[in-house]
This record gives C-alpha cells, sequence and structure tokens, in this order.
C-alpha cells in the first residue's frame, strides 16, 4: 500500500515536471490560454504558437448569422404580404359585396367609350384555367395541353373575357358574350372565353376538381368557349382591380393580349355599341 502511493507520487511529480518543462506550469499560461485569455496579441515564449488564427475560429458563425438575416428578411416579407391580404379580405367581405352591390346593381363604373390606346394599355395577366373535358388552357391565349400533345391556336385579332367569380355574375357576362357573339361570329375573327373563377380550396383539391368539370356546362360552339379556374386568384384580381365579387367583368383583348375596352355588370344598349366600335377598330388594325 505505502509503495503504490509512493510510486503515484512519482508518477504525478514526473508528470508536473513534464507539464512545467512544456511551458505550461502556473507562471505560463502556454500559448493558446495567452491568445485567448490576454487582451493585447500573444506573448511571445520563442516558439510559434500551435492556435489557429481568432478570425478562422468565428467564421462558420459569421456565415450562419448572415444567412438566418438574409431568411428573416425573406420571412419578414411574406408575413407583410400575408398581412396586408388579410388586411384587404377583411375590408371587402361578403356583406360588403352585397351592400355595395344592392346600391349600383353590379354596373361598378361605366364601360369605355373609346378604345384604350394599345401604348398605354395593360397586359391582361396571366390565367390557368380547364375546359370541362380536362385540358388546360392559359389565358390570354398560348397553346392547349391536351394531354402529352401540345398544339398552337391562331390568335384572334380580338377575344372577349367575360369573368364571373359566383352563379349569379353569369347572367351579367352572358348579356355581353350573346350580342358580341351575333355581331362578330360571321368574322371568323373573334374568340370568346366565359370563364367561371372557383376560389374554394376545397373544390380545387384535383378529386373535387375532377368530379366538378365531369358536370360543367360545356362549350357548344366553338368560337365561344367556357372554361373554368380552380385556386387562388387574390393577386390575379389584385392586379385587375377587381373587388367585388358579385359582378361581372368583362374585358376585350387584343392579338397581343393587352385591354383595349373594359365593361361592367349587365350590358346597355350604349355600352354594346362602344363595344362592338372598338372591336371593328381592332380588326382593322395591321
Amino acid at each position: 500500500m505505502l509503495r503504490s502511493v509512493v510510486l503515484g507520487g512519482r508518477r504525478g511529480g514526473a508528470a508536473a515536471s513534464a507539464y512545467t518543462a512544456m511551458g505550461f506550469g502556473r507562471g505560463d499560461p502556454g500559448p493558446c490560454r495567452a491568445s485567448v485569455l490576454a487582451p493585447g496579441p500573444p506573448l511571445d515564449h520563442g516558439r510559434e504558437s500551435s492556435c489557429p488564427p481568432r478570425s478562422s475560429v468565428f467564421q462558420p458563425l459569421g456565415s450562419t448569422r448572415h444567412f438566418l438575416d438574409f431568411y428573416q428578411v425573406i420571412n419578414k416579407a411574406a408575413i407583410e404580404k400575408e398581412r396586408e391580404r388579410l388586411s384587404d379580405e377583411l375590408n371587402r367581405g361578403y356583406f360588403a359585396d352585397i351592400q355595395e352591390f344592392s346600391k349600383h346593381g353590379g354596373k361598378i363604373a361605366a364601360a369605355n367609350k373609346t378604345i384604350i390606346p394599345p401604348m398605354v394599355a395593360m397586359k391582361f395577366p396571366d390565367l390557368e384555367t380547364n375546359f370541362s373535358d380536362g385540358r388546360n388552357l392559359t389565358l390570354p391565349i398560348r397553346s392547349i395541353d391536351g394531354g402529352n400533345h401540345v398544339s398552337e391556336m391562331a390568335n384572334p385579332n380580338a377575344t372577349l373575357l367575360c369573368l364571373s367569380f359566383r352563379a349569379s355574375s353569369q347572367v351579367m357576362t352572358e348579356s355581353w358574350s350573346e350580342a358580341f357573339m351575333n355581331a362578330f361570329a360571321a368574322s371568323g375573327k373573334v374568340h370568346i372565353y366565359e370563364v367561371s373563377l372557383i376560389d374554394s380550396w376545397f373544390l380545387s383539391l384535383s378529386p373535387m376538381k375532377r368530379l366538378m368539370l365531369r358536370v360543367m356546362k360545356k362549350s357548344t360552339c366553338p368560337q365561344r368557349e367556357r372554361v373554368y379556374s380552380f385556386g387562388d386568384h387574390y393577386d390575379f384580381r389584385k392586379k385587375l382591380k377587381i373587388l367585388n365579387l358579385l359582378s361581372g367583368y368583362i374585358f376585350l383583348l387584343d392579338k397581343l393580349g393587352r385591354i383595349r375596352w373594359q365593361g361592367f355588370g349587365l350590358a346597355t344598349e350604349e355600352e354594346l355599341s362602344s363595344l362592338f366600335a372598338c372591336t371593328s377598330h381592332l380588326l382593322g388594325e395591321k
């Protein structure tokens, strides 16, 4: 027992001597401890320091911080956008639409009396739609996707887009489309799309969407077609400044997809006359 204590003491003393000989005794904090704890530059002990530079130790931490800052900027922008959307929807609820509709009957504003010049005309935003047979169509007209086959459509000189967000507004859009069809069907240079926009997330689910398309009203005239758009249309409506979803919205587009005329609600004789005059002007444009 006494022998083991003596040997242990000798081993401890030898270890302490070796530690002191290497320069890590009490009087010498060592190069790493000196570089970290000392306020100034590390002490020179006549040998090169084995510690890495302080900047290389904290460099990955700085990169992580920059990434987190970038993520927070993106996340903050998304939060602000969603907050703006919630504010818009709270201010423009269903009851607000009903109250406004009772005042003007869907006639939000008078239709354009003259054609909008091409230099200031706004391009109609892209809208993904479906035919009742499941084919996809992007408006303004680009192509029809029938499964694996994509064929180019003839781009008409004038396109009348009739938008309805509620079933009650389809009567309004038909007051424009029927008169337009009777006036220009023989020209062969116009096309009518009656678009029903469905915002319900449940009906936009793939199984429900397919079921809905099967029972939807089908087109009977190749120049006057009915299509359906499913999903969230908030950004689309914001671009066109559409607020009241109980009214119908009518847009006359040229062959480049620019809005050259616009109407609202039920058609009047005077507004139909201006629509026909603007359409005749588009058919004469080169």
